[in-house]
């Protein structure tokens, strides 16, 4: 018998399942998972998680994938609960935490992102557990069981999509926010500046306090040349202080770190993968013959974009490329060869104080074109190469034309046709 296993019962490894029995694939599929959960969607917790009062066993339900709802319908082995923690690819073999070895003829590598953390936050036992990272189902049922019954206050660290939509959940409670980032702009590695000052003007004008240009600080060493951040209780237990690096200081019920995260790759060293930044794999998703990568864990070069190198951080890549490198594994099985590439047009959507604010393909400083105006709620910007073929597109409150875009992204469309396709 022939045996598949997939590593991460995640977006991504959950859409491989599915298409590798789309494609024919009838022995086994084991499924391994480290969450003591069957695969959900993310993108609610930071959302409709948080701000629902519906008892959280019952939303979970609502967040679980159809293929977890059905577990019999792809007739899936599922090791829920259990770490891999080392791959030998010359046995082909998986080790779990356990120590138990599964052996494999073909693999998934769909493990993921964790949250990244502040290397040099060290925070004191006694406030620890006021100080959360929102990745996990569980971490937002903690953020849920941490935040007061009556209006109180948070500090964010991190004006990335997280930060700010567990900003605009919290204000919708009617909880006090404060967010804290040392870039200039919210939304810096993804927006230009004049999209960033938008998204600023309505958290402010939304009652966020944005601190910008300022990160934690620190006042002291451990001794052995750590740094330690200012989080101290206030005496009474029921509050923590945060220092910042100019100087003030808030304080908080909660503090939620959201400053980025770091793709699963540590139980895959020693086999000559390149996992600087995620697995380095081929155009078609490929890090070795029979061995595929799907969703945040993976790099791989669009060559859409010339080749250009990508590690997305999405759901719509999590099931496009989960579902690509599932077919593309079994036609590896099958003998097959002349592979097509995986060269989406990436795409992103934040909901943000009822603003839809969607991203398709990448922002560039080459040349850009606004369609609207930015602060009138309803504007389309433009992104092109130094070649004039358009390659991105952000739109606010403008799905319609988001959508569009996509395709003449995707087309290779010009500067010029784009906007006269997008300008009604």
């Amino acid at each position: 018998m022939t045996r598949i296993a997939i590593v991460g019962a995640s977006l991504a490894g959950a859409h491989a399942a599915r298409a590798i029995r789309a494609a024919g694939f009838d022995d086994e599929v084991l499924v391994v998972g480290d969450e003591n959960h069957l695969p959900y969607d993310r993108p609610p917790l930071s959302k409709q998680f948080l701000t629902t009062n519906a008892d959280d066993g019952h939303e979970y339900e609502k967040l679980k994938l159809r293929v977890t709802k059905e577990p019999g319908a792809l007739d899936l082995r599922w090791r829920i609960g259990a770490k891999a923690s080392q791959l030998d690819l010359d046995e082909r073999a998986l080790v779990l935490a356990t120590g138990e070895r599964i052996d494999f003829d073909g693999l998934v590598v769909a493990t993921g992102s964790r949250a990244r953390l502040l290397p040099h936050l060290l925070v004191p036992v006694e406030v620890a557990g006021r100080v959360c990272s929102l990745r996990t189902i569980d971490d937002a049922v903690r953020i849920k069981q941490l935040l007061p019954s009556d209006p109180g206050r948070l500090v964010i660290c991190g004006a990335g999509f997280i930060g700010l939509e567990v900003a605009s959940s919290a204000r919708e409670l009617g909880h006090d926010v404060s967010v804290v980032d040392v870039a200039a702009t919210p939304l810096s590695r993804v927006m230009n500046r004049e999209a960033a000052m938008a998204v600023a003007d309505l958290h402010r004008g939304h009652g966020v306090d944005l601190r910008l240009g300022v990160g934690l600080s620190t006042v002291a060493t451990d001794g052995k040349g750590s740094r330690v951040a200012t989080v101290a209780t206030d005496g009474k237990g029921s509050r923590v202080a945060v220092g910042l690096s100019d100087g003030s200081e808030l304080t908080a019920d909660l503090v939620v770190i959201g400053v980025g995260a770091s793709p699963d790759v540590d139980w895959l060293e020693g086999n000559g993968f390149d996992l600087s930044n995620g697995l380095k794999v081929d155009p078609t998703c490929a890090a070795a013959p029979t061995v595929v990568a799907a969703g945040d864990v993976a790099r791989w070069p669009n060559e859409l974009y010339d080749g250009q190198y990508m590690r997305i951080e999405q759901w719509d890549n999590a099931v496009e490329m989960g579902a690509f490198a599932g077919t593309r594994l079994v036609a590896a099985l099958n003998g097959e060869s002349g592979y097509a590439s995986f060269a989406p047009v990436p795409w992103f959507w934040s909901d943000q104080f009822g603003q839809k604010i969607q991203l398709a393909g990448l922002v560039t400083p080459d040349s850009q074109i606004v369609i609207g105006k930015y602060g009138d709620d309803r504007v389309v910007e433009l992104f092109s190469n130094q070649r004039g073929v358009l390659v991105g597109a952000l739109a606010w409150n403008r799905p319609r034309h988001a959508i569009l875009a996509r395709q003449l992204i995707a087309d290779r469309a010009s500067l010029d046709d784009a906007v006269e396709k997008l300008a009604g």
